[in-house]
């Protein structure tokens, strides 16, 4: 899975890099050294969309179009209580922020639980404690040792143990099959952070899948419509990859925007996403 990834990733590159050239479907197969077939056939398996559709739904116009909607979607979804129709995450995600003793032990007394494993957008570190998911971040092969030390940072005092078998049967919870499954299990995240980040990260929960907004739109349900550079401060410090989506904030202006782990990786997700909205 983590292969259909990397291919999938290497299109976008080689699209937006040639945008300009208009590439054929078989000129972009013969870049990733695969037959036109075995690329259509590979990508619509994965992103449920032709390549064309999906890099219509990753361009600047398209940014704009959501944009331009989000206001009103973020103001009925926290006078309703839900995101959207297929709830994927704030009916089954919750948060649970650590109390401020708890804090101030820095992970003291805490057993954290972790794995590597594949995912629709890469390899992950997945990290996990009896009270829910502590961790998810994306890796790449040859930085798991950092990824370790990265999570031991965040928690210095906790006992950390490396237990593939414990957190792959997680993992289908985190990434599903299907992503509307009623089926699923509610998932708590065990998060370490400041009263303010805390608020931020439940923001995101009520980004509807499919849909996009601004750092400005996520202050402004703060209560606080100056407070976009710390709104986008606390993005950037989010621990839970996916689950907690940040990939749906980008700039007033349309742009996409950086992302912890990766431009790309925020396209393809994005992308993935949309492709489900249309399904």
């Amino acid at each position: 899975m983590s292969t259909d990834y990397e291919r999938i990733a290497q299109a976008i590159i080689y699209l937006e890099e040639h945008a300009q050239e208009q590439p054929t479907l078989d000129q972009v197969a013969a870049h990733l050294n695969l037959s036109q077939y075995h690329f259509q056939r590979l990508f619509k398996r994965w992103a449920g969309i032709s390549p064309k559709r999906f890099l219509q739904f990753i361009t600047l116009e398209y940014a704009q179009q959501l944009l331009s909607q989000s206001r009103t979607v973020l103001e009925t979804t926290y006078e309703v209580g839900l995101s959207s129709p297929s709830r994927l995450h704030d009916l089954f995600v919750t948060i649970e922020g650590l109390t401020p003793a708890e804090y101030k032990r820095q992970g003291a007394g805490l057993r954290i639980e972790y794995g590597f494993h594949a995912s629709p957008f890469g390899e992950c570190l997945l990290a996990t404690t009896t009270r829910g998911i502590c961790g998810l971040t994306f890796v790449t092969a040859d930085d798991y040792q950092q990824a370790s030390s990265d999570l031991q940072t965040v928690w210095p005092q906790a006992n950390l143990v490396e237990n593939q078998t414990k957190t792959a049967k997680i993992m289908p919870q985190v990434f599903p099959a299907q992503t509307t499954s009623t089926s699923r299990q509610p998932l708590t995240l065990l998060l370490k952070g400041t009263n303010f980040q805390l608020k931020v990260w439940q923001a995101l929960l009520k980004i509807p899948l499919g849909q996009l907004c601004s750092y400005g739109d996520i202050a402004a349900q703060l209560s606080d419509s100056n407070a976009a550079r710390a709104v986008g401060n606390a993005i950037g410090n989010n621990p839970i990859a996916y689950l907690i989506p940040c990939h749906r904030v980008i700039r007033q202006s349309g742009l996409l925007g950086q992302y912890r782990w990766g431009a790309v990786r925020k396209r393809v997700i994005l992308g993935w996403e949309a492709g489900r909205q249309v399904q």
